[in-house]
């Protein structure tokens, strides 16, 4: 059973948003909270697999609750989606740069929203290629003023693991890496769980935030070539 935490300070959001979920056999909301105080604190009961929150809400917003949750080793298991109105924006980027697994939407279509609540629980970034892309495209032009740039972060990391790192921050799939690195996907996947493990980045997001806070990845540069 997937467990679903909704925060969010629109009431006619968290219940349209409720009633698909509760349609489903596998997926049961655990509790709403109307803004990111009320839904750490409910977290920290419900221990959900998920939380889906919404960026701009009073009290606490979205990226600073999805902060708080990060750096909780009580809640390292929940994984975060970001709601948004707006699309891919600077607010986006910054609730990744913050712990957050990927955003949706608001105005998905009914299907997608379930599948992407699926993926969100097993793990996996809800971040697609081209989106990867575009977010890198559009806010990662250049490391931020707190980054040294000398890519110490990925030094504990091998060669390989760093090839996929580099490879899944230019937004290639796992089959993708494994084509390019000419592995199995299965190798593929396993360096990239094991680059977020030593990096302690909680997923595939992370991984591209890092890679080019560290300077491991010029930005608007083309994936390196595998030889």
């Amino acid at each position: 059973m997937i467990r679903v935490l909704l925060i969010d300070d629109q009431p006619l959001i968290r219940s349209g948003f409720r009633a698909f979920l509760d349609l489903e056999d596998d997926i049961e909301v655990v509790a709403e909270a109307a803004n990111g105080q009320e839904g750490l604190e409910l977290a920290g009961v419900h221990l959900p697999d998920i939380a889906l929150i919404d960026i701009q809400m009073p009290v606490l917003d979205g990226i600073e609750t999805t902060r708080r949750i990060a750096a909780d080793p009580a809640l390292a298991a929940m994984h975060v989606v970001i709601l948004t109105n707006y699309g891919l924006d600077e607010h986006v980027f910054n609730a990744l740069r913050a712990g957050a697994a990927g955003f949706l939407v608001k105005d998905i279509l009914p299907d997608d929203f379930l599948h992407a609540v699926r993926v969100a629980a097993r793990g996996d970034a809800l971040l697609s290629p081209s989106i990867t892309r575009k977010l890198i495209n559009r806010y990662v032009t250049q490391p931020p003023p707190t980054s040294s740039g000398t890519g110490k972060p990925l030094e504990e990391l091998t060669g390989r693991e760093r090839e996929a790192v580099a490879l899944v921050a230019h937004g290639l799939s796992n089959d993708e890496i494994a084509a390019r690195m000419v592995i199995s996907p299965l190798t593929a996947k396993t360096h990239v769980n094991r680059a977020m493990t030593k990096l302690r980045a909680r997923d595939r997001a992370q991984l591209v935030v890092l890679a080019y806070e560290s300077g491991l990845v010029i930005p608007r540069s083309s994936p390196p070539l595998v030889l």
